[in-house]
């Protein structure tokens, strides 16, 4: 038998193993998380997530905003949160926050002996964190030991080296609040349309009670809301045990009103197009998607609201109802002074086709391109008393087809006025063969017609035709020169760029001269001719001058009116994707039609309270004026003796047309574009009529039969030339 010492000896030599292993596995723990700790820094850069802010597009103003792109969060400063807030949420998740470690080991251990057991993840975790997890890179969502361990060690670590503001701060920037926000200034927008720094304490504590479940709070209905409900009350009551509030004070308390739900970044109307604009030449600024979409950017944007409007008005209301869905109509207003789209038409749904009409879209520019002939005659030594040959058919060495006039009449030697006024095809093209085309060619681009565009019909007859093919904004900015005295400032839609640092960037455009001052007079004056007496009559405004040109290509396939007053420039086109002929109400449409019509109506809310402002006077170019039975006639002009004028058909060309047909994807063998000629007839009557008593066979280019023989020509203004 063993004595009673012997048989403790295996007692003590059991305890005395055992508190070996637990030592050497004590000292093992303790050596683990020694090297843990050194192994484990604070990670040096964060999530991209979790500092992302979306940027924020203003109208022109700076202050109405126009849509937000990219990632719902706007970082505030401490500072900005009400204390109220910042108690709610330290009440909700962790109410030790200011006195512990940056840990909670009991719920640390809890979260990691769950997971080791395979048990659900427990919660636990301290605001630290939390923000740990959601804002230091090299840290995922996984659920592993792993994880959870080097979590612990860089929010003691955190906790160590940041003051508890800070950290605090960065949680409520980070964390996720469901409805699309992230962070509390995203979160009071969009639960109570709110700024962060006017949440009251109903609304803090439901924040707060939403950081639970996100989803199950956002829009809470039926057991939701009562369970929402119950969290919020909780809430309050933490609040009422830390101190942050009395009881009274959470008894007085109501539970607050939600607003709805809206969808964060889904644009209307016509703030798709504008955005799609935005972005577009902020990466043409060198910004990235992600500096877009992540940035935290303030965009001033060059649209005025109200214009915009104006914009979809002018169309929608002079367009009649059961218009095809197939025309499209462009709209496009710049500022000459700075090059600023102010306003634009893209379409009438974004959802449905986000082309847009005025940026990307591009047709034939027809007579409005005769406007940039005429300024590259003038600006190299031509004079509005310049004769040119406007008899039909014309005959060029180059093409020896023919170009026609509209309606195939002849108005012999004629001045540049009365070429512009009457939108002689002939004359034009004989001016492009005088002045050179390439001289043309350097003034359509010196005013933002890019070069790929004019490129195949460089050395056309009828490159003073337009067959090249332009965009409402590209038009509008081309007009703007004759505006701005001949100085050109490319288009653009942004004015400022503040980063996240508060930095900014403003966008100033320098001016380039594209030509002389004079030349900008000189060619306004034939265009103010063009609405007071000419084509483009229905674009008049009877409170202010107003210089233009219409255009219409061949069989209508593209209409338009481009014209200015001093202060803005505005081109109108209409055209169908399939190049069909532009059709409204059973009738083909001219530039002089619907375009000028939709020109004046935006122009007149457009002007609306604008002081007028005057022409400068042309060059006196020797006209002698006298009236004859009340009718102006004008040596100048041209000879006007309706007994004269002859009702000639207009000459075929080989295809059968009378006119270039709109510009396809790639031009005709000979570069001209399909066809010669302009086709811009804008009110051209129907050989017999008097029309709008403004435009029938005044010649813009495609009118099938002269004016009336039989009227008086009261669309001659009796105003004397000059203004």
């Amino acid at each position: 038998m063993l004595k009673g010492g012997e048989k403790g000896k295996p007692r003590r030599r059991l305890l005395r193993i055992t508190l070996i292993v637990f030592g050497v596995a004590a000292v093992a723990a303790i050596g683990f998380l020694g090297v843990a700790w050194l192994m484990t820094p604070i990670p040096d850069s964060t999530q991209p997530r979790a500092t992302a802010q979306g940027s924020v597009i203003y109208y022109r103003d700076g202050k109405t905003v126009l849509a937000k792109q990219g990632v719902n969060r706007r970082s505030v400063a401490l500072a900005q949160i009400p204390e109220s807030v910042r108690n709610a949420v330290i009440a909700a998740e962790n109410r030790s926050f200011y006195e512990d470690k940056g840990v909670s080991l009991k719920g640390t251990f809890r979260a990691m002996w769950s997971t080791v057991t395979g048990q659900q993840l427990q919660g636990g975790s301290t605001i630290t964190q939390q923000m740990v997890r959601n804002y230091y890179s090299g840290l995922s969502q996984e659920r592993s030991v792993v994880r959870k361990l080097k979590e612990v060690m860089i929010s003691l670590k955190v906790d160590q080296s940041k003051s508890k503001d800070w950290v605090l701060e960065q949680y409520l920037n980070t964390i996720y609040f469901g409805r699309g926000a992230d962070g509390i200034q995203a979160a009071a927008d969009a639960y109570f349309r709110k700024d962060v720094g006017k949440l009251t304490v109903a609304e803090g504590a439901y924040l707060a009670a939403v950081i639970q479940q996100p989803s199950r709070f956002a829009d809470p209905r039926g057991a939701d809301l009562e369970a929402a409900r119950a969290r919020w009350q909780s809430v309050l009551d933490g609040m009422v045990q830390t101190g942050a509030l009395t009881s009274e004070q959470a008894a007085a308390t109501t539970f607050p009103t939600l607003k709805k739900p809206r969808a964060i970044f889904a644009p209307k109307g016509q703030e798709g197009y504008m955005l799609d604009q935005v972005a577009a030449e902020l990466r043409r600024m060198g910004y990235t998607d992600e500096a877009i979409n992540q940035g935290g950017l303030k965009v001033v944007s060059t649209f005025d609201k109200g214009l915009m409007a104006a914009a979809q008005r002018a169309v929608t209301s002079v367009l009649p109802e059961g218009t095809s869905k197939k025309v499209r109509t462009g709209l496009a207003a710049v500022d000459p002074a700075t090059g600023e789209v102010v306003a634009f038409y893209g379409g009438p749904s974004y959802e449905a086709n986000k082309f847009d009409n005025s940026f990307s879209a591009k047709v034939q520019a027809g007579s409005t391109f005769k406007a940039y002939t005429l300024a590259a005659a003038l600006n190299n030594g031509f004079g509005l008393d310049t004769r040119v040959d406007g008899n039909s058919p014309l005959h060029i060495a180059s093409d020896d087809r023919g170009i026609p006039n509209s309606g195939g009449y002849s108005y012999g030697e004629i001045n540049l006025v009365k070429a512009t006024q009457s939108s002689v095809n002939t004359a034009f093209v004989d001016l492009g063969q005088k002045v050179g085309l390439g001289k043309v060619v350097n003034v359509a681009e010196e005013v933002g017609i890019p070069a790929d565009q004019l490129a195949p019909h460089r050395s056309a007859a009828t490159l003073p035709l337009g067959v090249a093919s332009v965009s409402a904004v590209q038009n509008a900015s081309g007009f703007a020169a004759f505006a701005a005295g001949g100085v050109h400032r490319d288009a653009h839609v942004i004015r400022s760029v503040t980063d996240a640092k508060g930095r900014t960037t403003k966008v100033k455009v320098k001016g380039e001269r594209a030509f002389t001052e004079q030349t900008a007079i000189d060619a306004t004056y034939a265009m103010t001719q063009v609405v007071e007496a000419g084509t483009g009559s229905a674009a008049r405004l009877y409170d202010r001058p107003v210089a233009g040109k219409t255009g219409t290509t061949d069989k209508s396939a593209a209409v338009w009116f481009a014209g200015f007053t001093p202060q803005m420039a505005v081109a109108v086109d209409m055209f169908r994707d399939d190049n069909k002929p532009v059709v409204v109400n059973g009738s083909a449409q001219y530039g002089g039609t619907y375009p000028a019509q939709i020109w004046r109506a935006f122009m007149t809310e457009a002007m609306s309270g604008k002081p007028v402002k005057e022409f400068a006077e042309p060059s006196n170019y020797g006209y002698s004026t006298y009236y004859d039975n009340g009718y102006r006639s004008d040596d100048d002009y041209g000879d006007y003796d309706d007994g004269d004028r002859q009702d000639l058909s207009p000459t075929p060309l080989p295809d059968g047309t009378t006119g270039e047909v709109p510009d396809q994807q790639t031009p005709s063998p000979d570069g001209t574009g399909d066809g010669t000629g302009d086709g811009t007839g804008d009110n051209p009557g129907d050989g017999t009529g008097t029309g709008d008593g403004m435009g029938d066979g005044m010649g813009d280019d495609t009118g099938t039969g002269p004016r009336d023989q039989t009227r008086p020509p009261e669309e001659f203004s009796q105003r004397p030339p000059g203004r």
